[in-house]
């Protein structure tokens, strides 16, 4: 805590004191995992409104994924026009991930999944895909993200009433993501490139990525702010809006996500923010098996982080630790970004933890937690509501390093 900071206006030659109170000051978070869908599928949501949703809920960078857009980022042309398309509408700063589909393994890193991603221009790799692009990407230190989810025998067709969430939790069992995180570990520890599992669900392959890490496998793991606020005994019949991949599991499951958290075996939370249209979700028929899989939370990710953390003893320093220290590292950002210090960004969330406010999507529950103003590079572009008149957020390219693989 500290009673006032400096917002340093650059251009103006001007340095205003803005008095914060007692208000928390903490570097400001970095969500590493963001679907922003521009270009190609703006209307479920573009920069503009993405980047200024991060603004209000103190994230300072965003690094958004592959897909959904159309095109996807998965060639050099196609980065090109997504950094086109996202100049002059960012509100905050933007970072972004490269994707792994077959037949392109020559990348910059970075995401593929292991099962359908829910779109037709994202495909999912196959064991041969795998193996090529961790060969590509040895010597890189270059990570790649998996959506760890496998087709096993186990898992059968969704069979009962669709309007029921214990119908589409059948669905994808425990085991999808055990099968999936096993072959990342084998394969993490026979090319020794770093790999990452994204919003990781289910506590079971907890102890094979303990087994993986003792090994000497570079691998780490996120968990996301739905998965430990919310849990599948809670979900009402119809309730589509809560339907996500991987799934929301069960109470106890998630208390094993908290003890992890804890115990350091997951690295970090993230948002996993995935908006789509009202009409994608089927909330006139509440039918899971139709509707799209997503969950839209960027503003909200630090009060529900911490509403259920400082219960369970988390203290502020974790806060800084999971949400934005460990994201920086995860992608590259950890000298400018993720900490406060000589060198770094002037990136600042300014907040009060005791505040409380209700928030309708997460079942009209009460949060505490009240961002106040974000700082972005010492410049106020949140405060109370109201935004800077103009988007100041710039691209994060991340430095090539010797013998960067290329999209």
């Amino acid at each position: 805590c500290q009673k006032c900071i400096y917002s340093v206006e650059a251009e103006l030659g001007e340095c205003t004191v803005l008095d914060v109170g007692d208000s928390v000051v903490m570097p400001g978070i970095v969500d590493s995992h963001v679907h922003v869908n521009e270009p190609g599928r703006t209307s479920w949501e573009g920069f503009w409104t993405a980047t200024k949703a991060a603004a209000a809920g103190g994230v300072t960078t965003i690094v958004d994924m592959p897909l959904n857009s159309i095109p996807p980022t998965t060639t050099l042309g196609n980065f090109h026009e997504k950094l086109r398309e996202a100049t002059g509408k960012c509100f905050v700063d933007t970072a972004f991930w490269g994707g792994v589909i077959p037949g392109n393994q020559v990348v910059a890193g970075f995401k593929c999944f292991l099962i359908h991603s829910g779109v037709e221009e994202f495909p999912h790799v196959t064991n041969c895909d795998l193996h090529a692009a961790m060969k590509q990407l040895q010597g890189t230190g270059s990570v790649l993200l998996f959506h760890a989810e496998l087709d096993v025998q186990q898992t059968t067709e969704e069979s009962g009433d669709p309007s029921q969430y214990s119908t589409f939790l059948e669905s994808r069992p425990d085991v999808m993501e055990v099968e999936a995180i096993r072959t990342v570990t084998e394969l993490c520890l026979q090319y020794q490139v770093r790999c990452h599992i994204v919003h990781l669900s289910s506590a079971k392959p907890l102890k094979l990525i303990q087994k993986a890490r003792q090994a000497g496998a570079p691998l780490t793991v996120e968990t996301t702010h739905h998965y430990l606020s919310l849990c599948a005994e809670n979900i009402p019949a119809g309730a589509t809006q809560f339907k996500c991949c991987p799934p929301i599991r069960g109470s106890n499951n998630q208390e094993q996500l908290w003890s992890a958290l804890k115990a350091g075996q997951i690295d970090m939370v993230v948002s996993d923010h995935s908006p789509c249209t009202p009409d994608l979700k089927k909330l006139d028929t509440g039918d899971f098996s139709q509707a799209w899989g997503g969950i839209s939370s960027l503003q909200f990710g630090l009060p529900l982080f911490w509403s259920s953390a400082k219960k369970r003893g988390f203290q502020l320093s974790d806060v800084v630790r999971l949400l934005s220290r460990k994201t920086a590292q995860l992608c590259g950002l950890d000298n400018q970004k993720g900490s406060l210090g000589p060198g770094y960004d002037a990136d600042l969330v300014i907040w009060d933890p005791e505040r409380e406010f209700e928030i309708t999507p997460y079942l009209g529950i009460t949060l505490q937690g009240v961002v106040y103003a974000t700082i972005l590079r010492g410049r106020l572009v949140y405060k109370e509501g109201s935004f800077c008149p103009e988007p100041l957020g710039k691209h994060l390219l991340i430095p090539q390093r010797k013998n960067q693989a290329q999209l």
